[in-house]
Parts: structure tokens; sequence; C-alpha cells
């Protein structure tokens, strides 16, 4: 299944400056692995240790969080997109 990932500002030296790639998966961790196939350098960006999304990294399948639904195991219906958005802190 072919969905989009768009991919912020501050990742897209990775991607030779495009904003939206298109990759294989049926589920948001299918989509990263192939994302990282691709172009190599999103995982240790994007994952910890543990192979969990960074505390400061938000992973949307259309417009859900998801961290509310099955985290990486979220399926992605072909077609879908999904959006790699950076947390934004500040006071």
């Amino acid at each position: 299944m072919s969905v989009t990932v768009r991919v912020p500002t501050t990742l897209r030296t990775l991607t030779a400056g495009a904003s939206e790639v298109a990759v294989e998966g049926s589920t948001v961790s299918e989509a990263l692995d192939n994302l990282e196939a691709a172009h190599p350098g999103f995982k240790q960006r994007l994952l910890d240790d543990a192979g969990g999304l960074r505390r400061f990294v938000n992973v949307f399948v259309a417009d859900d969080d998801v961290r509310f639904l099955e985290g990486l195991n979220t399926p992605v219906a072909d077609g879908e997109t999904v959006s790699i958005i950076p947390a934004v802190a500040g006071g």
C-alpha cells in the first residue's frame, strides 16, 4: 500500500528537500521502515533506544495522533497521509 509521509522542515535534509515522500506500508511502523530504507537517518531521529517514538516527535495518520491509536502498529490505508510533526515547546 502506498502512503504519503509528510516530512517536517528539520528533517528535509534527509529527503533532498522533499516535503512529502511516497513509501509502501500497511502500518506506521512499515511506512517508517521503508522511509528509513529510502532515506537513511530517520529512525535514529524519530525512535528512542527501545524502538518507540521519542517524546518530542508526534506522528499522525490523517488527523489522529498514533499515540492514541495503536502506536507504531496503527494501520495505514492505501493513499493515506502520515505526518511527522516535531513537538514545539515554549514559554
